[in-house]
């Protein structure tokens, strides 16, 4: 097998089975020189199950990310292949990894992202509403005053929006919602995607 071509590999993991890791995306795993993770223990377990063992791994989080620039930036310009993982789904969405791709991009090293699982498309998709046009707002706020003033900025946005939120504070979400949105608005609430226990709402 020819060694991987130098560079940044973002490589997209299941969100909820296993299983969901694809071809591509686990061969990337076996090759890279250096695997970039927002939990090295999460990720363990994913490489275990894909029977995956002398990989390096290094963590890279959010509160972590810019201080490990330089080190990877180094191994990068060196013309080795690193990749970059997530807990689950595609990096740099509402995840950590969108530093260090913009630090590759600005240093001229590839970049190879990967397709793959990404939660929100797969909600949507399975949502029912509207897919020819949609906003991806990611988190919004904690707090309802300032939460509120992102959704009244959202509100003329034409087509399906799409925010993550957390279980603990789902109905506070939905009333502020319904409040600024209107309760006429269709609404759909995935969960547990691609798990035992998955579920909408609608």
């Amino acid at each position: 097998q020819q060694p991987l071509p130098g560079g940044l590999y973002v490589i997209p993991t299941p969100i909820g089975n296993l299983q969901d890791i694809t071809l591509r995306a686990a061969d990337t795993l076996r090759r890279v020189h250096l695997l970039l993770a927002e939990d090295t223990r999460h990720t363990r377990k994913l490489l275990n199950f894909l029977g995956i063992r002398n990989v390096e791994l290094m963590s890279c989080h959010e509160h972590n990310e810019k201080l490990r620039l330089s080190r990877v930036l180094q191994r990068l310009e060196a013309g080795e292949p690193v990749g970059l993982v997530s807990d689950a789904g595609m990096p740099g969405i509402s995840d950590p990894g969108a530093v260090v791709i913009a630090a590759a991009v600005a240093a001229g090293v590839n970049v190879v992202a990967l397709p793959g699982p990404c939660a929100f498309v797969t909600a949507l998709v399975g949502s029912g509403l509207a897919t020819d046009a949609f906003s991806f707002v990611g988190f919004l706020p904690p707090k309802s005053g300032a939460r509120r003033r992102v959704l009244d900025s959202l509100a003329a946005v034409p087509g399906t929006l799409i925010m993550y939120a957390p279980p603990h504070g789902l109905a506070a979400v939905l009333a502020d919602c319904v409040a600024v949105l209107g309760p006429s608005r269709r609404c759909c609430v995935a969960r547990e995607i691609s798990k035992l226990h998955e579920e909408y709402f609608r």
